[in-house]
């Protein structure tokens, strides 16, 4: 019996969580690349329900999106969203998440271990997406340095992900243990 409590309790957080990400994207500041919570969702995902459970939260995030329900920002879904000039940052946030899985180990025995896992699953994130980026503007826009695609999607972002990783860095300190 204690198996099936758990394996429902697991089922209903990630599942909540997914909600969670979709109502962040909707919250929204129009740009190139918009202004959402998606990103401090993740990090609040991982941090409160761990590496295994933040990234099934995530893929099914993704998953729900991909089949057309309007997750995404704007109240928008579907495959060309994933497969457009944003969809690099949307796959971005699985592979922060699974990055932060993997620093798990390493960083779940200290606080600070966890801001240094989110601030690098920001990294991994804007890296991928600023490529995937430029890679579909080159080919639907036209020619477009790095810089450019750089103040487009990444500077401006820097500080607002910044707060948003202190705030999900103190919601998970103070959320873990009603969460688990």
């Amino acid at each position: 019996m204690k198996h099936t409590q758990t394996r429902t309790h697991d089922m209903v957080l990630i599942s909540l969580f997914a909600a969670l990400t979709a109502i962040c994207s909707w919250i929204s500041i129009p740009a190139a690349v918009p202004f959402t919570l998606q990103t401090m969702a993740v990090f609040l995902a991982v941090g409160l329900l761990g590496g295994k459970r933040g990234v099934l939260c995530i893929l099914i995030y993704i998953l729900l999106g991909a089949m057309g329900l309007p997750v995404f920002s704007g109240f928008s879904g579907g495959l060309g969203i994933l497969f457009g000039t944003t969809g690099g940052y949307i796959m971005g946030f699985l592979l922060s998440a699974l990055l932060m899985w993997a620093l798990e180990p390493l960083t779940s025995k200290k606080s600070w271990g966890l801001i240094v896992s989110m601030i690098l699953g920001l990294l991994v994130c804007y890296a991928f997406g600023t490529v995937w980026f430029r890679m579909v503007y080159l080919k639907t826009t036209g020619p477009v340095g790095l810089m450019t695609v750089l103040g487009w999607c990444v500077f401006p972002f820097i500080i607002p992900d910044a707060i948003k990783i202190a705030i999900a860095y103190v919601l998970t300190l103070r959320l873990r243990k009603v969460v688990n």
